[in-house]
């Protein structure tokens, strides 16, 4: 069994980082001009191990976000809404995003429709880079790559037009002819069943017939991806089942990739993966297996911690109290798995053996 006698804890976001750096690694590069930093092939050749590492993260993938950062300033404050997050989404996945009220569900939507933009860290979708397109490109983008539905229904419809006025306006915006835009309505209507509402306007809806039709404008344009934040929020049980099913149809019938954010837990017990965010950062990951029940509800679930690219790890916060964790941990490596243990020496780190001269990871841990 090898020993590892070090990690840390961060005590607020219970997070337990590793050291990246293996012993054959050689020694690090030290920004003073000691070590391997004096020699200009090393620079070039390390920035190019990075280059290449930061493009083949997703590769292939439709969603990818690279330690997305995003912080707010309001009245001299910093808000860290995203603080290093990793998400990667294949094409056409259906997948939850759940997480508590300020834990950065919201802002990862917004910056994934073009709607907001990241402080540091990259993110593509489609292939297009998110964080350098130009205000032309951005709308570009929202027109043609993704859809969003919004819970309001009252920002998702004009409420002075119909159904199928409100699902041919993307189209006509886009440039698309009479015949065209009305037979992609009346199709998206049909296949969303909401074509008896095709001439109604939205206060002759119901609260789920409006959010059908929301999806039908979302759906207009063909995107590759649709966002839904929190759509069967103002719902009732069964409404917000038919409203899910929707998108469920979206992703099955049309091959649109669907994200979705949900504090259902109804909803996140219908798709094969739900991703917990917490903190700014993915946290966990549930994927579930088998066929559904009649309810819809898939089976086997199995719930997994998400170790980042920085190696690091959100702990659950009753798991680290109830073992007294806090600070820092020793790692033990076996086989098959590593060990995770308290710290019960009670001394400063700087008196134990084999601790204080361990050096953080290169790209920072918490």
């Amino acid at each position: 069994m090898a020993q590892r006698p070090f990690g840390w804890v961060d005590e607020r976001e219970n997070r337990v980082t590793q050291p990246q750096r293996s012993p054959a690694a050689g020694p690090a590069v030290e920004a003073n001009g000691s070590g391997t930093a004096s020699d200009p092939g090393t620079l070039s050749a390390l920035g190019t191990d990075a280059a290449r590492t930061h493009s083949d993260y997703g590769a292939g993938a439709l969603i990818v976000s690279d330690r997305l950062v995003r912080i707010y300033t309001a009245e001299g404050i910093e808000v860290q809404a995203l603080q290093g997050l990793d998400l990667v989404v294949e094409t056409g996945e259906l997948t939850a995003l759940v997480g508590a009220s300020g834990s950065g569900k919201s802002t990862l939507m917004n910056i994934l429709a073009g709607l907001d933009t990241p402080t540091a860290g990259s993110v593509r979708v489609a292939g297009h880079d998110l964080a350098s397109m130009t205000s032309r490109q951005r709308l570009a983008y929202r027109r043609s790559v993704v859809g969003f539905v919004w819970q309001q229904t009252a920002r998702n419809l004009l409420p002075y037009l119909t159904a199928t006025q409100n699902v041919e306006l993307p189209l006509r915006l886009a440039g698309a002819g009479r015949k065209a835009r009305h037979t992609r309505a009346a199709e998206l209507l049909d296949l969303l069943s909401v074509a008896h509402c095709a001439g109604r306007r939205p206060e002759q809806m119901s609260g789920g017939e409006q959010q059908r039709v929301s999806i039908g404008v979302a759906l207009a344009n063909s995107p590759s991806v649709l966002l839904a934040d929190e759509p069967t929020g103002e719902l009732d049980s069964a409404t917000a089942a038919s409203v899910f099913g929707a998108l469920q149809t979206a992703n099955a019938e049309l091959g649109v990739t669907v994200l979705v954010v949900t504090h259902d837990p109804a909803v996140s017990s219908m798709v094969r993966r739900t991703i917990a965010i917490r903190d700014g950062r993915t946290a966990t990951e549930t994927l579930r297996h088998g066929t559904a029940d009649d309810s819809g509800a898939l089976g086997h679930a199995v719930e997994y911690a998400v170790l980042d690219r920085a190696g690091r790890l959100q702990l659950p916060r009753e798991m680290t109290e109830t073992l007294g964790m806090r600070d820092r941990v020793r790692l033990e490596a076996e086989p098959d798995h590593i060990g995770v243990w308290p710290d019960r020496s009670g001394s400063p780190t700087a008196s134990q053996p084999g601790i204080s001269d361990i050096s953080a990871p290169e790209d920072g841990a918490a």
